[in-house]
């Protein structure tokens, strides 16, 4: 079907989900993919931060395809080969402070299930998260969610939730407490614009945290699994080494393949007993076959270091030209400041076949490419795009 065909095929028979751009992506290799039309686009948006190890990468592919002429799926009733060696891969890449591993779906049953775990540590109740944080659209997510009108789609909300200011350290004192039963943030706010704190408030917060038996969760959604340049933004040098209770993980974890994970340690692993947390589909066998060929192609193909190597290319490119105010995130997970709205650039860059994001902040487009992207061909497309729009 060509495009118009597809679209309103789509419209017809789909509920109404996002804006969409208005081409319809067939294939996919590396760090592009390709239309309806035959055209070729560069991805520096990933589908949501998802498409970790580029599109259809070889070895993910061969292992879904292999497992799937075993097994498709069985549920945690069973034990499971492919699931013991992708949870233990998980953990040995995670700090050693994280033991264990909880399968589920999708980034927003993480931090609905890592939320409950931190309930059953503590016997607490209230939960404190942060102005412009994203956690999901489910439930308790929804309600842990700060930002823009997200709450209010989620009415009625689950009680006991409260905000706090991202990066501000006094706020998060006064509120959490002897009542606390987890306090969640995102390390680096991707759809906030890509907001940032610096590695001492992430200090103390677990010293806060610590001080008050309230359990720390990173949700690391779209920053885990090598998107910073790191396996993970916990336990690295961007949070002063500090290692939470729980990290959440989903988008990029299975290149694409629906799943998502909890990364604990012993305070939360020994409170939770048999039946506590249970998942009818959480560690199916294609799922756990996609998940330990994503951390082995990223491990393989030296993709955290391409990661960081992205980074320095587009800063060097990027940070002196007009009408930029800065470069935020870190690795794979940037925000472009502009001194204007950033919908024109982002305008401006898919006409040219390049797909970038937006964001909250008006001002901010991010970038979510997959890990495997080319630095060269990342810093052309948006250099050429930056300077034919200072010249207009």
């Amino acid at each position: 079907m060509n495009f118009k065909e597809i679209k309103v095929k789509e419209d017809s028979f789909q509920v109404a989900t996002y804006a969409k751009m208005p081409i319809a992506v067939e294939r996919g290799q590396g760090a592009w993919v390709w239309t309806s039309e035959g055209e070729k686009y560069l991805d520096l948006y990933g589908g949501h931060a998802v498409c970790a190890t580029g599109h259809s990468h070889p070895r993910v592919v061969d292992a879904i395809k292999d497992q799937a002429e075993k097994v498709l799926f069985y549920s945690n009733l069973v034990y499971s080969d492919i699931r013991g060696r992708a949870a233990e891969k998980l953990v040995l890449v995670a700090p050693a402070e994280l033991t264990q591993a909880f399968f589920c779906n999708s980034g927003t049953e993480a931090n609905e299930n890592a939320m409950r775990m931190a309930r059953m540590a503590t016997g607490r109740q209230k939960i404190v998260s942060f102005d412009g944080g994203f956690h999901g659209r489910t439930a308790d997510s929804i309600s842990a969610t700060f930002l823009g009108q997200y709450r209010k789609i989620g009415e009625p909300n689950v009680p006991f939730h409260v905000e706090a200011v991202f990066g501000d350290i006094e706020s998060a004192e006064q509120l959490v407490d002897g009542d606390t039963a987890g306090v969640i943030l995102e390390p680096i706010q991707s759809m906030a614009g890509v907001a940032e704190a610096s590695p001492k408030y992430f200090a103390a917060l677990r010293e806060i945290c610590d001080k008050t038996g309230a359990m720390l969760i990173f949700d690391e959604v779209q920053t885990g699994i090598g998107r910073t340049g790191n396996w993970f933004f916990a336990g690295s040098e961007l949070a002063a080494g500090v290692v939470p209770d729980v990290v959440t993980l989903a988008k990029s974890l299975g290149s694409g393949v629906p799943v998502g994970a909890c990364l604990v340690n012993e305070r939360i692993s020994s409170a939770i007993k048999i039946n506590d947390l249970g998942t009818t589909f959480g560690g199916g066998m294609i799922a756990m076959a996609a998940v330990l060929a994503t951390l082995e192609a990223i491990e393989q193909d030296d993709m955290m270091q391409n990661a960081r190597a992205v980074d320095l290319r587009l800063r060097n490119a990027l940070s002196s030209m007009p009408g930029i105010v800065r470069i935020r995130g870190k690795g794979c997970l940037l925000g472009i400041e502009f001194v204007t709205a950033c919908k024109p650039y982002y305008e401006a860059l898919l006409a040219d076949h390049v797909i970038t994001g937006t964001s909250s902040d008006p001002s901010v487009l991010r970038l979510l490419p997959p890990l495997c992207v080319d630095a060269e061909a990342a810093a052309i497309a948006l250099v050429k795009a930056v300077s034919e729009m200072s010249a207009n």
